[in-house]
């Protein structure tokens, strides 16, 4: 029965792949993720990784591996392992990828990201409608590359929108999507739910902040996001 779902024109030895199987693994776990920290609701958002696959034999080139469309995240298996080719090509699952797919394929061929998390968060999207650029007013926008930048609306799914994201994207590694939500990227998928995570709360003081009668958010300059920059880039534990 589970034979039926694999792409006929590909091998079953797909799914029988580690790093495909871990990678499929990872993605549904921050889909579902998106929903209970509430970035999404419903079907809205999708996820996608690119993945090298453990076997030239199963497959010589990279894949994308990404959240099909219109299907809970609370009901994905392994049996619905949706991968495509970086020219958009389907070689695994039935199901139909996420409508957002042209977004996610234009980041993985201009650039090293391995990972990709796009949201309708509720205080970021909200700041699309307001601003071409979210005010630095703290300093990881640093980690984000610099102040968050606000793509220009296009209907979802159209490749005008993964035109405008790539312009928004150029040296960051999250952006703001006007009157529609966020996308980040990272070398790894917790990475990229991090930075959503960082850009949503960013985004909620900037409201809480510039809702004060009266008064006026104070705002880092160039000089101060460069200095936080620096530091962050000895952050963490040695090695980690």
């Amino acid at each position: 029965m589970e034979k039926n779902r694999a792409h006929p024109g590909r091998p079953w030895q797909l799914l029988e792949d580690q790093a495909v199987a871990h990678a499929w693994r990872d993605l549904v776990e921050t889909a579902r993720a998106t929903v209970r920290d509430g970035l999404v609701v419903g079907t809205s958002g999708n996820v996608s990784v690119r993945v090298t696959p453990d076997r030239p034999a199963v497959a010589t080139e990279d894949l994308v591996l990404i959240t099909p469309t219109g299907v809970p995240y609370d009901r994905l298996g392994p049996e619905d392992t949706v991968a495509v080719t970086l020219d958009g090509r389907q070689v695994l699952g039935t199901l139909k990828p996420t409508t957002e797919l042209p977004l996610h394929l234009a980041v993985y061929r201009t650039g090293t990201a391995r990972a990709v998390v796009h949201t309708h968060a509720p205080h970021a999207t909200a700041v699309s409608t307001l601003v071409d650029t979210l005010p630095p007013v703290h300093y990881m926008a640093a980690a984000l590359g610099g102040p968050v930048r606000t793509a220009p609306y296009a209907l979802y799914g159209s490749q005008e929108l993964a035109d405008h994201l790539l312009e928004a994207l150029r040296d960051r590694t999250a952006c703001l999507l006007r009157n529609h939500g966020t996308v980040t990227t990272g070398d790894t998928l917790t990475e990229a739910l991090d930075r959503t995570a960082q850009l949503e709360w960013m985004c909620r003081v900037w409201l809480l902040a510039r809702s004060v009668p009266g008064h006026t958010p104070s705002l880092l300059d160039a000089g101060q996001l460069a200095a936080a920059a620096e530091q962050l880039r000895g952050y963490g534990q040695p090695g980690g």
